[in-house]
């Protein structure tokens, strides 16, 4: 082969390509299942990320991996920066931008506690926000509201008397989601007071984020601060779901904010809207390691076991859940010693 390759552009093969993205995210939920409450969450992490890795070689895509495990000097496999797919040497495949969480809720799996999922998103080129290992002020409520209904920039109240008016609601009938830190302490206080009742989450913002835009967990916001990589990823999925989203990112010194810097990130103090941390088509998957409101987790027997998956595309704005049957004798796990 000579000559430049030019890029393909587009996720034009979505149909076929959703289906891929189920597979690895249900390798990395699999090899991850196997360290479900052994308490070391080290282990289920490095499972996940080999067997996640190993499974993107299959998919016809040329990926770069963009919100991943660290530096290289930091992760040895899925880190910013590596290229992964089929076509990762020649170039020959589609061209996107992944983001990739291995396994959200390390510590929910180590202690078999609910809402761990193995995540995976994928964008055109240049369509995610570079998001530095640092943490990001989020905002977020789901689909059919005025546009901008709340801001990031606003007071709690406020906020959520803006919510509860286009609800046409009272503010005691929303639920408010936040992970349980310290640091959320004082946003808890003002939302109770202003009426709210409050979700608290130990680990997993991404399905936190998600769960504006699914009806059946009853969350109608979720605020405060946690990782940026997860922001993205969340972004990406409401891309596709439907919501609104913001976030800001928050550096905790020079090095923090140098590094963005080196990551093109010239306002530190940037307010990002849903389509600055994911734009243009977008496709989002995740599969269920331990049960949670949004996917059940890997049911094991002997010889086999049973997935539960989620795939959306912003494109179609469909929403489809994969149960998938795996006969290990048939077909070994890729993350199989």
């Amino acid at each position: 082969m000579s000559g430049r390759l030019e890029p393909k552009s587009g996720l034009v093969v979505g149909r076929n390509l959703a289906l891929e993205l189920v597979r690895v995210t249900e390798a990395a939920a699999l090899a991850a299942s196997l360290w479900m409450g052994k308490g070391d969450k080290n282990a289920a992490d490095g499972a996940a990320v080999e067997a996640m890795r190993l499974a993107f070689d299959t998919v016809d895509i040329c990926g770069t991996v963009v919100i991943g495990e660290g530096e290289m000097d930091e992760a040895p496999m899925l880190y910013i920066g590596e290229k992964v797919g089929l076509h990762a040497k020649d170039g020959e495949g589609l061209w996107v931008d992944i983001a990739v969480d291995p396994l959200e809720g390390t510590t929910l799996t180590a202690k078999g506690m609910p809402n761990a999922m193995a995540v995976v998103a994928l964008a055109e080129r240049g369509g995610f926000l570079h998001a530095p290992d640092v943490y990001m002020e989020k905002l977020a409520v789901g689909p059919g509201l005025p546009p901008d209904v709340v801001d990031i920039d606003e007071s709690p109240e406020r906020n959520l008397r803006e919510l509860a008016k286009a609800r046409k609601a009272e503010v005691s009938d929303l639920v408010v989601c936040l992970l349980d830190r310290d640091r959320h302490k004082e946003p808890i206080a003002r939302c109770r007071a202003a009426g709210a009742r409050i979700m608290l989450i130990p680990d997993g913002d991404v399905s936190g984020v998600v769960a504006v835009s699914q009806a059946e967990t009853g969350v109608d916001m979720y605020m405060g601060s946690g990782g940026a990589p997860e922001g993205v990823l969340a972004a990406a999925a409401l891309r596709c779901i439907g919501g609104q989203m913001q976030g800001r990112l928050l550096f905790e010194d020079d090095a923090q904010t140098a590094r963005a810097r080196e990551m093109g990130i010239t306002d530190p103090n940037r307010k990002y809207g849903l389509e600055d941390m994911a734009r243009g088509e977008v496709m989002f998957a995740a599969s269920g390691v331990t049960t949670g409101p949004m996917l059940r987790g890997v049911r094991r027997f002997p010889g086999g076991a049973v997935t539960h998956s989620i795939v959306m595309r912003s494109k179609s704005g469909t929403v489809r859940y994969v149960e998938g049957h795996h006969n290990f004798a048939v077909k070994r796990p890729v993350y199989a010693p």
